[in-house]
C-alpha cells in the first residue's frame, strides 16, 4: 500500500505550490485503506480543481489501482 501512497504523492506535488507542506496519510481496515492528503490551504482548490474535477481523478486513479489489487482506497483531502 505504500507505494500507492507514493504515487499519490508524487503527483500531489506537482500540482501544489507549497510541496513542502504536502503530508500523506493512510490508514488500513480490512476491505478499504483511507488516504489522507494534507496540503496546504493555499493549494486545496488546486487539489480539489474546478468542480471537483482533479480529486475526481485522482480517485479514478486509486480506483484502478485497487481494481489490480482487488483493494479499495478513498481519498480524503484537507487543509492543514
Amino acid at each position: 500500500m505504500n507505494h500507492i501512497s507514493e504515487l499519490l504523492t508524487g503527483i500531489a506535488k506537482a500540482l501544489v505550490d507549497h510541496p513542502e507542506n504536502l503530508r500523506v496519510e493512510s490508514e488500513a481496515f480490512e476491505s478499504e485503506t483511507v488516504i489522507r492528503l494534507f496540503v496546504h490551504p493555499d493549494d486545496l482548490g488546486k487539489v480539489i480543481g474546478k468542480q471537483g474535477r482533479t480529486a475526481r481523478s485522482l480517485r479514478t486513479i486509486l480506483s484502478a489501482a485497487g481494481s489490480k489489487m482487488q483493494h479499495r482506497f478513498s481519498l480524503d483531502v484537507q487543509s492543514e
